[in-house]
Order: C-alpha cells, then sequence, then structure tokens
C-alpha cells in the first residue's frame, strides 16, 4: 500500500509540474506608443500579460503558426493574457496605433519555422519599417 501512495504521489507531482514551471511574462504598453518588450521569448505554456500601464492600447494578432487560431483582441485598456501552446512566431500590434508602428513579436519555443508567413504580412509602410527591425533582433538572438 505504502509503494502505491508514493507512486501515486510521484505521477501526481509529474502530472503538476510542467504547469508549475510555466513562467509568466509582463509586457506593458508605453507612453510613445510601443511596448515595452517588442520580442518576447518564451517557452510552450508560458503566459504572456499585457498591462494597460497607458490609455488607448489594446492587443491584436495578426499572424501566428499554422495551428493558432487568432484569439479576439482585447479591449483597448484591458489587460489581456495569453498562454502559449503551439511554438512559433506571432505578431501582434495594438489595433489604433499598429499602422504607426505599434508591434510585437513573441517567439515560443525558439522556433522560427513559420517567420517567412510572419515576413510577408501586408502592413503599412511605416509598421513593415518596424517589423524588419524586429525580425532582425529576433534572429540576431536565435539559440
Amino acid at each position: 500500500m505504502k509503494s502505491l501512495l508514493i507512486t501515486f504521489c510521484l505521477l501526481a507531482s509529474h502530472a503538476i509540474l510542467p504547469g508549475a514551471l510555466a513562467n509568466s511574462l509582463k509586457i506593458e504598453f508605453t507612453a510613445d506608443d510601443t511596448f515595452s518588450i517588442e520580442v518576447a521569448r518564451v517557452e510552450v505554456g508560458d503566459k504572456v500579460e499585457w498591462l494597460p500601464t497607458n490609455d488607448g492600447h489594446n492587443v491584436e494578432f495578426l499572424a501566428g503558426p499554422e495551428k493558432f487560431l487568432a484569439p479576439k483582441k482585447s479591449d483597448i485598456d484591458a489587460h489581456y493574457s495569453l498562454v502559449f501552446t503551439v511554438p512559433g512566431v506571432y505578431i501582434y500590434r495594438c489595433t489604433p496605433h499598429g499602422d504607426s508602428g505599434m508591434l510585437g513579436l513573441v517567439i515560443v519555443g525558439n522556433d522560427f519555422h513559420n517567420l517567412e508567413r510572419i515576413k510577408n504580412i501586408k502592413l503599412s509602410h511605416v509598421a513593415t519599417s518596424v517589423l524588419q527591425r524586429l525580425i532582425k533582433i529576433a534572429e540576431s538572438n536565435k539559440i
């Protein structure tokens, strides 16, 4: 009976442990219409939270890996969070300020398999320039 209890406890701790090890990354909306972390790196299972530290901003995902279903965009000035379960590159923007370059990337699991898809997204001239800069940052830090 004691060995059965020990086995159960080990299995239960293994089932709980992956979620317990998940991290949370906090990104703020800045006063100069950018995200405090423009290129975020997380692992599968990690949560990213966007904090409304300045007025007039939200989060809207434009694209991600093939299996990614973009969630509904957040409300303006609202806390927003997402747990990333699919590896790859994700692009998001602030809806009101996206055309002026308020973009961000999330790299999940250091997986760049869908980067070409992200590079080919149709954006304004200014936003395209910002995206190119963010991609250079992301690629320069590949592991």
